[in-house]
């Protein structure tokens, strides 16, 4: 059963942040909902061990990766043999990046990709895009190569004509399936024609899945490993951490079906010390998978649900503001353009004035936005759009 709690005053990054003070907090992508009950069962029998030392991952977490996403997404192959273990996704895209770019010449030498040759390793994206992917892109010295989205009605849409371009001059594109912050859900035909671009211009894709979870009625999330069956020149990474709310465990996966690569990225996790992983996190996750889904689906059905009342409040209270139908996820992504001002410094102003906390679309490479967490009570998020309300409407 899904159970709201006050996180005031318990650390929370999200409610006790200073920028939050005061505030209702709709930024930060975590969830105020207790963890399913067979979760904390499964970390209460670890707690009572009560030795907390370095731990191995034991056949049972790669056996719940692999028979859930089998049972629930219909995608096969998953084993000891092809996953790797990490503490979370953004660790695990930075690894990989480096494993990549410490062999990206022999990489462009067999595919014949010789005109970029000494320059830094190029990640194609999508954008808007979440933010730590330009962090994490910056941070490993590789170069972004963006193709912004573009919105067809009320719907962002894939420029084919710009990513097929754009997919000439890079190495590497970074996949975000379902795509934080705009919500949407690739189809498999879309996902389809990725990977045919893809291979025909020999780029390595990375798929970072985290919110696979979330997909909205009409929508269902298909893994990509599903559409590139018989490739080898892709990764993705998952975790339950954010579907269940268990990020604070540090616990993530990384599908790697190439053996030479696996060995290559299993090297850059052990460099870079984020191969080490919670016993907590270990034994969260086989519950989640195993135990928790009925949970799940009722967390599925009230975030569509907030979802709902978002997109009502503002095309019935709020006409100058402009919801996009979201797909997936639990982000509502607002384009705030009438306003004439800046996102920063309209959610600087808000959180000042009105006591809410969004996220500026500046973050994530995008202007005139704001990125809205549904995944809250009702009752907050009532609170957060009358607060809202009150300060557009002085």
């Amino acid at each position: 059963m899904l159970e709201y709690v006050n996180r005031k005053d318990s650390d929370c990054y999200k409610w006790d942040s200073e920028c939050a003070q005061g505030c209702l907090p709709l930024w930060i992508a975590d969830m105020d909902f207790k963890a399913a009950k067979p979760i904390r069962e499964a970390m209460q029998r670890r707690l009572d061990h009560g030795v907390f030392g370095y731990s191995i991952v034991p056949q049972a977490n790669y056996d719940a990766v692999a028979h859930w996403f089998e049972r629930r997404h219909g995608w096969k192959g998953i084993n000891r043999d092809n996953l790797l273990y990490t503490t979370a996704v953004v660790p695990a895209i930075s690894a990989i990046f480096a494993a990549l770019e410490a062999n990206m010449e022999a990489f462009r030498t067999h595919y014949g990709k010789t005109g970029i040759s000494g320059s830094p390793l190029k990640i194609l994206t999508f954008t808007p895009a979440y933010n730590a992917f330009f962090s994490s892109i910056e941070n490993m010295g590789c170069e972004l190569v963006p193709c912004p989205l573009v919105l067809v009605g009320n719907r962002f849409e894939i420029n084919w004509s710009d990513l097929e371009a754009k997919a000439k001059e890079a190495d590497v594109f970074l996949l975000c399936n379902p795509h934080n912050p705009t919500g949407r859900v690739w189809s498999r035909a879309e996902l389809e024609r990725i990977a045919d671009i893809m291979r025909r211009e020999h780029l390595f894709v990375l798929s970072d899945e985290i919110h696979c979870e979330f997909a909205f009625p009409g929508h269902a999330y298909t893994p990509f490993a599903s559409i590139v069956i018989n490739d080898t020149d892709f990764c993705v990474c998952t975790s339950a951490s954010k579907a269940f709310n268990i990020a604070g465990l540090l616990c993530a996966n990384i599908f790697v079906p190439n053996k030479e690569l696996f060995a290559q990225i299993n090297h850059a996790l052990e460099v870079h010390e984020v191969n080490g992983l919670n016993p907590f996190g270990l034994v969260a996750q086989v519950a989640a998978y195993n135990e928790s889904e009925a949970w799940l689906d009722e967390l599925n059905e009230y975030v569509y649900g907030n979802f709902c009342y978002l997109r009502d409040f503002i095309q019935k209270e709020l006409p100058q503001l402009r919801i996009h139908e979201t797909e997936g996820t639990y982000l509502g992504w607002v384009d705030i353009s009438a306003l004439n001002m800046p996102a920063e410094q309209f959610c600087c102003d808000l959180a000042k004035n009105g006591h809410v906390l969004f996220n500026p679309s500046e973050m994530y490479g995008a202007e005139h936005y704001v990125r809205i967490n549904l995944a809250t009570s009702r009752d907050i998020l009532v609170e957060a759009l009358n607060r809202l309300k009150s300060y557009l409407n002085k």
